[in-house]
């Protein structure tokens, strides 16, 4: 596509309600620099790997050596931060190589990079966990069933997150013969026995503890909470450090003599390992990424507004944008195989 109708067709897209993804035939950096500055809500993306998988006779992970694929891979991060929002986040899913039997760390030099030198924030290193991995008959070392997928910022305050949409549902507290019970059995029976036999709370500290646990349970009664833990001196440990100079739990515990942990009322938001099953390609010829649909929709969910629009600059056959549109987002996908569009479109084409 020539540059001037490319660029006409990003503007005109972006602008409009169309939910269909775009998809874009070309160079990734040709095509990223066609994007308007700061228009981009979310990129999701798992570029090709050095190295290790042929996907096409052109493009990333060719190189000779991997400090050139590196080079490369900072230049395309550098025309994604610059069409990201203020408010926008980066996902980048990349794994690792051998090289000589050395474990290269590619994926951290990449990320140390963004950090140090192009004042990208860091604000998470998801840990996938594949559950199974390939076959592996080496014998000197063990297998790998991980890779990272590091969340990126521009700005380490004002971005966009949307904690909720990917919270758990939450167990209910239930009322137990006229007493509430919270999701996980607390009915603050134990925290009472603790607080009334310590000998580590004055008898000033013992009322406001009892008073304190009476809001906790009426909290849980309501529903503003779905369930809480007690932190009793003398009692519990602290669940950071003991130090009051480190931790502003541990001072808590010097001063009043408890603290509560309460949780969501809405759930817990998931952890930073994902148990998530590369995508089968048995079944399908036309690619060999083990890119999973369940690998975008936290990010997705969780970092792209509504109204927002997803960019995959290595969109592969189209699983971000795949992804995007089952939760009614915009997207545009770049890649350099017409195989890959074309099949891309044509997945995406049977959600309509």
């Amino acid at each position: 596509m020539e540059t001037q109708v490319l660029k006409q067709t990003i503007r005109q897209y972006i602008t409009s309600n169309e939910l269909s993804p775009l998809f874009i035939l070309g160079d990734t950096l040709h095509a990223l620099r066609e994007i308007p500055s700061e228009t981009i809500d979310c990129c999701m993306t798992s570029p090709p790997y050095w190295g290790q998988r042929q996907y096409d006779q052109a493009g990333i992970g060719l190189e000779a050596s991997y400090s050139e694929y590196i080079d490369k891979l900072i230049a395309v991060t550098d025309q994604i931060q610059r069409v990201l929002k203020p408010s926008g986040s980066f996902w980048l899913n990349i794994g690792d190589t051998y090289y000589n039997k050395v474990l290269l760390g590619i994926p951290w030099r990449i990320a140390l990079i963004l950090i140090d030198q192009k004042r990208w924030v860091l604000r998470n290193n998801v840990i996938w966990n594949k559950i199974k991995g390939g076959p592996d008959n080496t014998k000197d070392r063990l297998r790998n069933v991980h890779e990272h997928l590091f969340h990126f910022v521009k700005q380490s305050h004002g971005y966009y997150y949307d904690a909720d949409a990917i919270r758990s549902k939450p167990r209910q507290a239930k009322v137990v013969n006229g007493t509430i019970v919270s999701a996980t059995g607390v009915k603050g029976v134990r925290y009472k026995r603790q607080i009334e036999l310590s000998t580590s709370l004055t008898e000033q500290e013992k009322v406001a503890a009892f008073h304190a646990l009476d809001l906790m349970l009426g909290r849980v009664a309501e529903g503003k909470i779905a369930d809480f833990r007690m932190i009793i001196r003398g009692q519990q440990r602290t669940t950071h450090s003991n130090s009051e100079k480190v931790s502003g739990r541990a001072k808590e515990l010097l001063d009043k003599g408890f603290y509560f942990l309460t949780y969501h009322p809405h759930g817990s938001k998931p952890s930073d390992v994902w148990d998530i099953l590369p995508e089968d390609t048995q079944k399908r010829q036309e690619h060999f990424a083990a890119y999973p649909e369940d690998l975008c929709k936290i990010p997705i969910l969780a970092t792209c507004p509504p109204e927002g629009i997803v960019l995959d600059p290595f969109c592969g056959t189209g699983t971000t944008m795949l992804v995007a549109r089952n939760f009614d987002r915009k997207s545009i996908g770049i890649d350099i195989c017409s195989r890959y569009i074309a099949y891309a479109e044509q997945r995406c084409r049977r959600l309509l």
